[in-house]
């Protein structure tokens, strides 16, 4: 695999190629994958082949993310609505991310990528655990970028697991509820450890959140593409943060011209 050196000549590489500003790089990037299913049906295949190209789309993005110096990553792999699934479906989804862990264990550690998960991880099977927890483990001193699959993941459980915590804590007397306020909620956040994603992809053509990152997402730019998400590709990519590249973001201030 590629060494320090030879990773930081890729990314000068693809940074100058493109014509994208190092400097105005997104800091986290978080992406709505969907279409799977909609990709396998197009191709008369079954909804675990489209999951299978999916999970190519992911690596392909994961390297081109770190190639270019992105500090966050944050993929919405499986959502809380997820579970109401057929269960052949949920099982076939669980396999391909026990496979896709197993599979990039040695990329990850190697290209010095911290994995992380956010969600209510205990939920998954036992089979997931077993290699979720032990990756993020052996990655839990890599800096370059910090990949977070949000498995099992709702904004809204999470917003209320948040809620409970701080009330708790008002009620043993450890905080006062005068002294609440953004970063205290922040703080009781599964992402608690990232900075609040700058842009967010969706592909499939949906225009909508899906319960994802609610609270964090307050002033992050937004970008969707028809693309389906097995298609979604380096090119694709590279343009949107071009796109992204372009706006001027005020967080609610006004303009000043």
């Amino acid at each position: 695999m590629n060494s320090d050196a030879s990773i930081d000549a890729e990314a000068a590489f693809v940074l100058e190629k493109p014509g994208l500003n190092p400097a105005l790089l997104p800091r986290h990037v978080a992406i709505i994958m969907d279409g799977n299913g909609r990709w396998a049906k197009k191709r008369l295949l079954n909804r675990i082949s489209g999951h299978e190209k999916g999970a190519d789309a992911v690596r392909t993005i994961v390297r081109t993310a770190r190639r270019l110096g992105i500090s966050a990553l944050t993929l919405y792999a499986f959502s809380t609505e997820n579970w109401q699934r057929p269960k052949a479906e949920v099982s076939g989804l669980m396999i391909l991310l026990r496979r896709f862990l197993e599979s990039e264990r040695k990329t990850l550690i190697e290209n010095d990528i911290r994995l992380n998960a956010i969600g209510q991880i205990h939920r998954l099977p036992e089979s997931v655990r077993n290699i979720l927890v032990p990756v993020m483990h052996e990655t839990a001193s890599c800096k370059a970028m910090v990949l977070t699959l949000a498995l099992s993941y709702g904004a809204r459980a999470e917003i209320v697991q948040m809620a409970k915590m701080i009330a708790s804590a008002a009620k043993a007397g450890a905080l006062d509820p005068d002294a609440v306020d953004e970063k205290t909620i922040s703080d009781h956040l599964y992402t608690r450890d990232l900075p609040d994603p700058d842009l967010l992809i969706r592909t499939s053509g949906e225009m909508r959140l899906s319960n994802f990152l609610l609270w964090q997402m307050a002033y992050t730019e937004m970008v969707f593409t028809p693309t389906l998400w097995p298609d979604f590709d380096e090119a694709e990519f590279i343009t949107i943060l071009k796109t992204y590249q372009h706006r001027e973001r005020r967080f609610g201030a006004v303009d000043p011209s």
